[in-house]
Parts: C-alpha cells; structure tokens; sequence
C-alpha cells in the first residue's frame, strides 16, 4: 500500500473571494494555499502495511481591494496546520481488503494563538474493499470527524476500468473522477473533488471555540504528468463551488465561488519506483 506520491508540493489560488463589511464596504481577496507531505513507510509485508504522513500547511487571504484590510487575521500565511495521517492496509484474502485510516492535526491563526491553546482535531474512517473482478473494486464503510462539532458519514468506494485508457474512480464524500490515459506517463481527470477548512481564532473558553470554517467542491480537469519513474507533476483548473463560508467573521460573503488553480510536485517512492499505480 505505499503511496504512488511519496512527497509532494502544491500550491493553490482561488482569485475573486468577495466579502462585504459593515464598516469597510466590499472587498475583494484571493484564497492562497501551500501543503507538502510526505509517506514514511512504517511496516510493509504481504498481508499488512503501515504508513505515516506528515504533513503542514499555511493558508491566506490576500488583500486584492484599495484601503484598509479589515481582516487583518487572515493574512500573512498564519493560518497553519500541522497534521499527521497514519494510514494501515489489511489483505483478507486475495480479493478482499480493509482499510483503515485516521488524521490528527492543530490549525489555527498561530500568531493569535499557540499550538497548547488550540484543540487537537481528528479523523478516523474503516472502509471494506472487494474486488469483483480485474476490473471493478467496490468498498464501503464509516468516517468519525471530531473538529468544532462530531459528524460520522458513511463511505462509499467504487473504482472500475471501461478499458486500458478509461475509469472511474469514486471515494465518496471525499472525491469522484472520471480518468483517461493518454500515454504510460499522461493522465487526465475529470473530476469533483471536496475542500474542507477548520481554523482556531481565538482562545477557546468555556468549551465555546472561536472557529472559522468552509466546505467547497472543486470542480475541473486535472493533468498528471509522470517524469519516468521519479517524479512528476499534476496541473489542476477549474470552478471552486462553495456550500458553506463562516470563513470572515464579521463579514458577509458576496462571491464565494469562482475559479481555482492548484500545481503540485511529487516525487514517487524510491522502492516502488517502476511500479505505475493501477
């Protein structure tokens, strides 16, 4: 179960957020992001593999209007999140698997607050895989988020080649992706993909956090290009759908939505280097 991305580096923008303020008017801001993670391969044999993700990411909203920035907090790359994802692999038999992942993390504005003053979030999910056929993967199972609030969703995995050049792939709620191949080395997605967001503010008192939060569906075509067998590199464009913004508090959004762009680096494992993802 080693990752095909043994380390990788993205960058995303999401240009035209606009917000009205009361004492400000309307102001307009690009959504700017950073991530790397990297897979630390813990124990792999033929029935059982266990890989640690470590993982940080900074988050800003940059001032694009004239005058005053009347959300001051949500700038210079201090909103952080310092995460771990430990993932585990578990062969029942030759067509059966189970999966079992989790993410712990502390985000938050760390030049507000320090990492003992924000509360640890996490995520744990199980997920049961079978493979019907060569050529079809189905799964289900249960996803536990403690944030702010407690939410349990189920999981649905279904993943299945039409031929050599084209599938589908869907992890619900999380993704879902039509691929096709166009060389050992170039794939394109067509693709939804889901973008939540949690941050700490303010010091938590009397178990009433002071969050921001949004949830968006990344909508668009992605193009990942492998450079043989070390690394490559994944191009993402298309419309950032938002559902739900307590992002700017004090603020009332006016555009949420709108166009995003994501790039990512990745390098491949170095022992699985050779082995294309299937």
């Amino acid at each position: 179960m080693a990752p095909s991305k043994w380390i990788t580096f993205r960058t995303t923008h999401a240009p035209g957020k606009v917000y009205r303020f009361a004492n400000s008017g309307t102001k307009t801001f690009t959504n700017e992001e950073m991530y790397v993670r990297a897979w630390i391969p813990v124990i792999h044999k033929k029935n059982f593999a266990l890989v640690l993700g470590p993982n940080y990411r900074a988050e800003q909203l940059e001032f694009k209007s004239s005058g005053e920035n009347p959300a001051k907090k949500f700038e210079g790359w201090n909103l952080r999140t310092f995460a771990l994802d430990l993932n585990s692999f578990v062969r029942l038999d030759s067509t059966s698997w189970l999966l079992l992942t989790s993410h712990i993390n502390k985000t938050g504005n760390f030049a507000m607050l320090s990492a003992k003053q924000i509360p640890l979030n996490y995520t744990v999910s199980a997920s049961y895989l079978k493979r019907q056929s060569p050529n079809k993967e189905i799964g289900a199972g249960i996803i536990f988020n403690k944030s702010y609030k407690l939410t349990f969703l189920p999981v649905f995995v279904f993943n299945y080649n039409f031929s050599e050049k084209e599938g589908v792939e869907i992890m619900l709620p999380k993704k879902m992706a039509w691929r096709h191949n166009l060389s050992p080395y170039d794939r394109l997605y067509f693709k939804a993909e889901a973008v939540t967001r949690t941050y700490y503010l303010n010091q938590v008192a009397e178990g009433t956090p002071d969050v921001c939060r949004r949830i968006d569906v990344d909508m668009g075509i992605s193009y990942n290009r492998r450079f043989g067998n070390f690394a490559g590199v994944e191009v993402f464009g298309g419309y950032r759908k938002n559902i739900s913004n307590k992002m700017v508090q004090d603020a009332v959004p006016v555009r949420a939505s709108g166009l995003a762009a994501t790039v990512e680096f990745y390098i491949q494992p170095p022992s699985f280097r050779g082995k294309a993802r299937k």
